[in-house]
């Protein structure tokens, strides 16, 4: 992963596997989402400008756990575009939609990256279909991606070697091809630069459970992962030694670990809390 565009490489490894699915209307976005397991729901989200192969390392472990079900939002992997610009509050809105019709109740949700800015405003605004949260590189506000990164991300054109891994993953797959592949980057540069906007007293409504969870050299800085673990109420925080913003992929055995512990077990007690103190 480039300094000069952080969004931009992934391991190969991440791309193993075969990957099945189907299609859903969902209103105006017709949603192509991959099936897995059995047990509890949960939704993945994967990250701007890729498809669900990203999530290769983690399908796997999930699945043999959980029900797992892996929408492609709109104009990205499978499902086509539509009309309009790309922004966080339609694709939340797509999600929420696709939770009550697919799932038809509350999951547990795990966002990477801008699936991770989907899964807070899900949470924020439909409290009822969050069990437990999972948010995996992820800013609320445009604080928290370094200038100089997002100065850098703007000088990275869709033909570029920096975008060659998500290209070749896009294309791979996206009924639309190369051409679908310039009109999704095109609009993602526009809402990288723009969004999101989450305030922090959004965040502060937030009631499930959520782990934040990122790498010590991520996209979003150590301080700004701080203050999102720290306004959430009920929020733990995991930073992943020797990892970038593809920390899932870079660290998996790790990180699956630390997603699967959060979901199926309680909190354990604390012998000195500070945060989590009781109240006197």
């Amino acid at each position: 992963m480039t300094r000069s565009s952080p969004r931009a490489s992934l391991p190969e490894d991440a791309r193993k596997g075969d990957v099945m699915g189907q299609y859903i209307d969902i209103g105006t976005v017709k949603t192509w989402y991959d099936e897995q397991g059995e047990g509890e729901p949960l939704v993945l989200l994967h990250g701007g400008l890729v498809p669900n192969e990203s999530w290769g390392m983690q399908m796997p472990e999930f699945s043999a756990r959980f029900r797992v079900v892996a929408p492609e939002r709109r104009g990205h992997g499978r499902t086509p575009d539509v009309e309009g610009p790309l922004n966080y509050d339609d694709m939340a809105a797509d999600t929420i939609g696709f939770i009550e019709k697919v799932v038809g109740g509350p999951a547990h949700l795990v966002g990477w990256s801008d699936g991770g800015i989907v899964g807070l405003l899900v949470a924020i605004e439909r409290p009822d279909l969050v069990r437990k949260l999972v948010v995996i590189g992820a800013n609320y506000d445009l604080t928290g991606v370094p200038a100089e990164l997002q100065e850098g991300l703007g000088h990275v054109t869709a033909d570029s070697e920096d975008m060659a891994m998500p290209r070749a993953m896009h294309v791979a797959v996206a009924p639309g091809g190369l051409e679908s592949w310039n009109t999704l980057y095109e609009k993602f540069q526009v809402m990288a630069h723009t969004q999101p906007h989450i305030a922090l007293e959004e965040l502060a409504r937030i009631t499930a459970p959520t782990l934040v969870l990122s790498g010590d050299d991520d996209l979003p800085t150590l301080e700004h992962t701080a203050t999102l673990y720290g306004t959430i109420p009920n929020a733990e925080l995991a930073v992943v030694p020797g990892a970038s913003h593809a920390v899932m992929m870079e660290k998996p055995e790790l990180v699956n670990r630390i997603i699967l512990d959060f979901l199926e077990k309680e909190p354990s007690p604390t012998m000195m809390p500070v945060r989590r103190a009781p109240a006197h």
